[in-house]
């Protein structure tokens, strides 16, 4: 039985790429300014390899690394979630998706507004939490719905439960997410569904988040087309808009139960709290935290795997919480892999394109890639 369990490290980069200064990144380095923090030690994910990569100038270099490792270059242009992660499954994207710094245009707001029925309020880039507690009165007064964007390309809608009820959300999401081709194609249209009273309003767990279908064949839909499993934890089905196919704690628990279950093929999950809760908010310590959390589940993940298992762990794009800046940042992503099949110690240095995960996927289910990538050289001989 052959399976594959991908882990994403939702924008845990390594250091900046050669074009970073292009993207306002110049000097961002997200692993290594966790490990300026007193709480930040990996000593499993340095067994593995981790600073054995390219680049990477914290810690001691394993002897003898229990892991193959590689520096992967995003060769799509951006530095976002959902072009990261499609280039992870094997589609390149030559232009980045819109972001709207300074809110979105007039016309779209006034075709929302007129398919929907509401009025908007903000339409500014905002955090979620600032937004419902600076917007939330004004929507229980009005009905109108709170609408904003961040850095990302996404357009966010906030509505109180008792307004909005959320399947009417999810709708609205529908038809804005209908509406946001093109030119205007972002990334994601978030339903944002909140509860409480003034001044003490909370986002509840029924986010949910409509994707823009990925442009190409993914190695998603390679796999599914050849019969395999693709099991999804984490906002991995978000983003692929349930095309093929939480925070930490839970997805590293929801991976160990697919472990223990039956299936042939790929688990493919994101963990997102490095990027949503730490690197936005420029929380180095809370950071260090998270990646020394992850570190200390690991054990535990290596020690369930089976005959022919293989756990790679990767990530998307940066997000360096000791820079000025709150938006991710352009830079390299780490690849280890690990399991019976994998030659241990194997460095298959700095690869070109996050894309090559994909046909490292492919080529160990024997599936030849109708996507972007090259395989890398990192499984033992078979005879």
């Amino acid at each position: 039985m052959k399976r594959i369990f991908l882990i994403v490290l939702d924008s845990v980069g390594i250091g900046e790429m050669p074009d970073a200064a292009d993207y306002g990144d110049a000097g961002s380095n997200t692993l290594f300014a966790a490990s300026k923090s007193p709480y930040f030690s990996m000593p499993n994910m340095k067994k593995l390899g981790l600073f054995n990569i390219d680049g990477v100038t914290i810690g001691e270099k394993e002897a003898a690394p229990l892991g193959a490792v590689a520096r992967m270059r995003e060769a799509s242009k951006g530095k976002d979630t959902t072009i990261g992660h499609w280039e992870i499954a094997g589609v390149i994207s030559p232009n980045p998706l819109p972001t709207y710094p300074d809110g979105f245009p007039e016309e779209i707001l006034a075709e929302f507004s007129k398919k929907t029925g509401r009025g908007v309020l903000c339409n500014k880039p905002y955090s979620g939490t600032d937004v419902i507690r600076d917007y939330g009165e004004e929507h229980l007064k009005t009905g109108d719905l709170i609408v904003y964007t961040s850095a990302d390309s996404v357009f966010q809608i906030a509505a109180h439960e008792d307004i909005v009820p959320v399947e009417t959300l999810y709708e609205y999401c529908r038809t804005a997410r209908e509406m946001l081709q093109g030119k205007h194609g972002v990334g994601r249209v978030i339903a944002r569904p909140f509860t409480g009273e003034p001044g003490n309003f909370a986002r509840t767990v029924r986010r949910h988040d409509f994707s823009l279908q990925p442009p190409g064949t993914t190695m998603l839909d390679q796999l599914s087309a050849n019969g395999f499993d693709v099991l999804s934890v984490g906002k991995i089905i978000d983003i692929f808009a349930e095309k093929g196919t939480t925070g930490n704690e839970d997805g590293i628990d929801k991976t160990l139960a697919y472990m223990k279950q039956e299936f042939q093929g790929l688990c493919f999950t994101n963990l997102v709290d490095y990027d949503m809760l730490y690197g936005h908010r420029n929380d180095v310590d809370g950071y260090a935290r998270a990646l020394t959390y992850f570190d200390s589940r690991l054990p535990e993940l290596l020690a369930a795997m089976g005959e022919g298992d293989i756990l790679m762990i990767t990530a998307d794009h940066g997000c360096d919480p000791s820079t000025p800046s709150t938006d991710h940042s352009r830079e390299y992503t780490p690849f280890l892999a690990y399991g019976s099949p994998i030659k241990a110690g194997a460095n298959c240095g700095t690869r070109e394109t996050f894309a090559d995960i994909a046909a490292t996927v492919l080529s160990y289910f024997d599936v030849k890639p109708e996507c972007a990538g090259t395989p890398m050289d990192i499984f033992q001989d078979p005879s």
